[in-house]
């Protein structure tokens, strides 16, 4: 039975991000590489943010949003509690 384990791929180690396939005894693997390897360090991480960030800045993606707080209550489907005002 072949099972999927993710993992991160560091030169010849093997990070296991999740489970692992807990055996200590060597086992034949078959490595698919993703297309994006994924940040190491937060610092990288933070900074692919801010990258994502500014590109959806420049492309006026939420421009049409005057109002984010009702923005957000629209798309959680959020309704008013009883008893209290909306």
């Amino acid at each position: 039975m072949m099972r999927t384990y993710k993992a991160i791929l560091h030169g010849d180690h093997v990070e296991w991000l999740e489970d692992s396939p807990g055996n200590c005894r060597s086992v034949q693997v078959y490595v698919t590489v993703a297309e994006e390897a994924a940040p190491e360090q937060p610092q990288e991480r933070g900074r692919a943010m801010a990258e994502a960030l500014a590109e959806l800045a420049k492309r006026g993606a939420f421009a049409s949003i005057t109002d984010p707080v009702a923005w957000q209550r629209d798309i959680r489907g959020e309704r008013g509690l009883p008893d209290r005002e909306s």
